[in-house]
């Protein structure tokens, strides 16, 4: 599996290359694809990645279908759906209302800070299999537009965010075998 790159990445700071539409079928971005599924999928608090993150300085970012329980109420854990595929992603539209929200980034692992954001916005873009589409979002998916949109422009959150904090995530668990005398 592909991993996340750090913000030291030069990548990161890359403007990504359009892919040729032509060229988004070929097994290449075939495979790009499912590696940014995958390093996405592993991540438990991951929403969306873009090429850049995976070292490919590529116009394309995949939505977790996570992001689509949340949206409908559903539960995250869910299965069914599948990843949102944005490839060439162009902004079409967004809302002049913002709204602050807390944003972190896999790729800036553990600080988070406060960003403004249009509380809507509308991105065309190309899906696997080459179709053109438009997809409107707001709140948490306009916000994952926007965020998203800006990697592939060699923006971080960090470089908009304020109130920036470091927040490690806690320490796991381990379980500790039980002594053969305790009591269940």
């Amino acid at each position: 599996m592909k991993k996340i790159l750090q913000k030291e990445a030069p990548v990161l700071r890359e403007i990504s290359q359009s892919v040729p539409v032509e060229s988004i079928k070929t097994p290449k971005i075939q495979k790009i694809l499912k590696e940014m599924s995958e390093a996405l999928a592993s991540q438990d608090d991951g929403v969306a990645i873009a090429a850049p993150q995976i070292g490919y300085a590529l116009r394309i970012f995949v939505v977790s279908k996570k992001v689509e329980n949340l949206i409908k109420k559903r539960d995250e854990s869910d299965e069914t759906g599948n990843d949102m595929i944005f490839i060439n992603p162009v902004l079409k539209k967004v809302s002049k209302e913002r709204k602050t929200m807390e944003e972190g980034c896999l790729s800036v692992r553990y600080l988070y800070g406060k960003v403004s954001r249009s509380h809507k916005a509308i991105v065309q873009a190309f899906d696997k299999d080459g179709n053109k589409f438009e997809r409107g979002g707001t709140g948490l998916l306009a916000q994952i537009f926007q965020h998203e949109m800006d990697h592939l422009d060699g923006i971080l959150f960090i470089d908009k965010a304020k109130y920036v904090e470091e927040m490690p995530p806690p320490p796991k668990k381990t379980s500790q075998p039980k002594p053969k005398n305790a009591k269940k």
